[in-house]
């Protein structure tokens, strides 16, 4: 059943990028095509409910930021996530990242949480507690893949998974002290107040496929990127990005638009945890295997880095790998005289160690780097580490919320 409803996803990612072919193909995309005027409506209607005050926004009382993107996947968002977070609990924030975990396990039974005065939480409020930012509590199963790998590579940050993020939020300032809030995957969750709205484009593909959603990628019309406070442009390679940049400003005239590069900075073995420089891969020969939106690009990296690639496995976005299949998979390495294999770092935190471990494993590592913008980088910085005073109706006073 679950390779069935893989098969299912990877046939309909094929549909919407056209990679499918045939008469079948063409009515899913027909009825794709229908469908997505009905969703357009429904997103502009939600906004709509929202901006009208028809339903109310929770402020938390505490300064949140939004980290997120038009499209579905793709745009490099967790290492932009860990960039932010980071560079906030070096200038002296207390952060919490609040996720919705996505296609994270549900736990048996809710973790076990006392108050400052010794008193168990309430189940109905807790959320799942990935990092203390001083204990990593949960793996990639119960967390879910980025807010797992964001806890483990980020000290000092709380990480907290929930649907419900004004739980979460509510979790993080009442019982983790945090003063800041930084809202992974958070343009179109609407119910939490947002400070701060840092939107996500990506270079090659700034609007996806153009389409809405379920015919294209688009989870909002481009025109809904006036909620921006600031674009950051991701993957750019040093080329001019100033025609992508007057289209940008066709639907935000003000935002601040921040140029960066996600970049490869080494390579690290899943299971031993031994390091790489990047030239290492230079003419090797080597199987790629991801779980990943946008895998062409991961690939054209570990190419474009001198390795051979001459095996290519994709699975579906976030796809939990079985033992077999990996057994599968590294078998057909191993046949193929293949000399090591690469992955991604968000794939590697739900990689099983295999029955044999004869081809090393290693993950690419990818950080982010600020190409153009320093001075808006710098602005975003300033103002999220001197948030105004409480009366600031987007900082509302929070011991009215304490837990």
């Amino acid at each position: 059943m679950k390779e069935t409803l893989a098969e299912l996803e990877r046939w309909g990612a094929d549909v919407i990028f056209g990679r499918a072919k045939g008469f079948r193909a063409s009515m899913m995309r027909l009825a794709m095509s229908l469908l997505s005027g009905v969703y357009r409506g429904v997103v502009q209607a939600r906004l709509l409910v929202y901006r009208r005050r028809w339903r109310q926004q929770h402020h938390l009382g505490t300064l949140v930021v939004s980290i997120g993107n038009l499209t579905v996947g793709g745009t490099g968002k967790t290492p932009v996530v860990e960039l932010l977070a980071r560079t906030l609990r070096d200038e002296g924030r207390r952060v919490a990242i609040l996720s919705r975990g996505y296609k994270s396990r549900r736990l048996k039974t809710p973790q076990n949480w006392k108050d400052k005065d010794g008193n168990k939480l309430p189940a109905e409020k807790m959320p799942k507690v990935v990092s203390t930012g001083r204990a990593l509590l949960l793996d990639s199963k119960f967390a879910g893949d980025e807010p797992f790998m964001l806890a483990r590579n980020l000290n000092n940050v709380a990480v907290v998974v929930d649907k419900d993020r004004v739980k979460g939020g509510r979790f993080a300032v009442g019982q983790l002290g945090a003063d800041t809030l930084v809202l992974d995957d958070g343009l179109q969750y609407l119910h939490l107040a947002h400070g701060i709205d840092i939107v996500l484009v990506d270079r090659s593909a700034p609007f996806g496929t153009g389409a809405i959603l379920p015919r294209g990628t688009l989870r909002e019309p481009p025109r809904n990127l006036c909620r921006a406070s600031y674009i950051l442009i991701t993957k750019c390679d040093g080329t001019s990005n100033d025609a992508l940049i007057e289209r940008l400003r066709r639907y935000n005239r003000v935002a601040p638009i921040i140029e960066c590069t996600h970049g490869p900075r080494y390579l690290e073995e899943v299971f031993t945890g031994e390091r790489q420089e990047l030239d290492f891969l230079k003419d090797k020969w080597t199987a790629a295997i991801s779980g990943i939106a946008v895998p062409e690009g991961f690939e054209r990296s570990v190419e474009k880095l001198g390795a051979r690639v001459e095996i290519r496995r994709r699975f579906s976005d976030h796809h939990r790998f079985s033992r077999r299949e990996i057994d599968k998979f590294m078998e057909r390495c191993i046949e193929r005289d293949m000399e090591l294999v690469v992955t991604t770092e968000k794939d590697a935190v739900r990689f099983p160690k295999p029955k044999e471990l004869t081809v090393p494993i290693y993950f690419l590592r990818i950080e982010v780097e600020i190409l153009k913008g320093h001075d808006a980088w710098s602005d975003l910085i300033a103002r999220l580490c001197h948030p105004g005073a409480p009366g600031d109706p987007v900082l509302r006073h929070r011991d009215a919320y304490a837990m």
